[in-house]
């Protein structure tokens, strides 16, 4: 019989039992506030995906020789914000418990909690990098405390103040500054800036988390809250790199809103920086 493609990422063909590197989709978009459309992000990841090689001539190194699944979106219901957090953590728990690097893909910046969360609760040590054009840092967003305009700083709740590192970040209230600046969680998107951090991040176990309006809207446009200003996509490639040399142990990929870039190269772009992030933290 003829082959079906399926819709899943490229490369990502082992069995969940067999895989070392597991790919979930976490296709929520509740607290959106100005340009909804997130929860389509996984799968145009997945799609743009076909389109490019399985081989990073950047790193020298290539998908096919790990072992990667992908299983699919988790089924999150939409009107329920709690239960579609304890659901994600739930899932979370299972796939680092059954010893697997998960990788997500959002979804906007909410899902980020309750992955945290899960790893917090299996590694008491864990650090945080936060590629983000906003600081995420409120303690409430119209009424609420869970929302993707408060997730770091619900974030902090988990893994302390010391624990949080926030790079390409260029938005944000006064008061989230000052509090940013009070903790001292915002460090200069340079080589510098990233070999600072890792003085503190160390042999920590490290959890990154990349919303996609770090970039600057000119190569990324088809997210929620797009910002002047971001990085080019050479950069944000280097700045990954030298995050290779910390204990990676998850990471996620939110706020891509395909339905706003009809031309899909935001996609693209970001089913490239999935590739090479796996590459770069775990086929060494």
């Amino acid at each position: 019989m003829t082959d079906f493609l399926q819709n899943r990422f490229l490369s990502a063909d082992f069995s969940y039992e067999e895989c070392e590197i597991c790919i979930v989709g976490l296709p929520y978009d509740g607290t959106s506030s100005y340009r909804p459309g997130a929860r389509f992000g996984p799968n145009a990841i997945r799609k743009a995906s076909w389109g490019m090689e399985t081989y990073s001539p950047n790193l020298g190194r290539d998908l096919g020789d790990l072992k990667i699944c992908d299983l699919g979106d988790l089924e999150i219901p939409f009107g329920n914000k709690e239960m579609a957090l304890a659901k994600i953590k739930e899932a979370i728990e299972k796939i680092i418990d059954d010893g697997k690097y998960p990788v997500l893909l959002g979804g906007e910046h909410l899902i980020t909690l309750p992955v945290v969360e899960g790893f917090r609760n299996r590694f008491r040590d864990l650090a945080v990098v936060q590629f983000d054009a906003h600081t995420d840092l409120r303690d409430e967003y119209l009424g609420e405390t869970l929302s993707h305009s408060t997730v770091m700083r619900r974030v902090l709740e988990v893994i302390g103040t010391g624990g949080l590192f926030q790079f390409g970040v260029r938005s944000g209230s006064s008061e989230e500054f000052s509090y940013a600046n009070d903790i001292g969680s915002l460090y200069d998107f340079s080589e510098d800036g990233f070999h600072r951090a890792m003085k503190s991040i160390k042999d920590k176990p490290l959890y990154i988390s990349l919303d996609l309006d770090v970039l600057d809207p000119s190569i990324l446009p088809g997210t929620g809250n797009p910002e002047p200003g971001g990085i080019d996509f050479n950069k944000m490639i280097r700045g990954l790199q030298i995050l290779g040399e910390a204990r990676v142990i998850g990471f996620d990929v939110v706020e891509l809103s395909p339905i706003h870039d009809p031309s899909e190269v935001s996609s693209i772009v970001t089913s490239q920086l999935v590739r090479e992030m796996i590459l770069n933290y775990w086929s060494k």
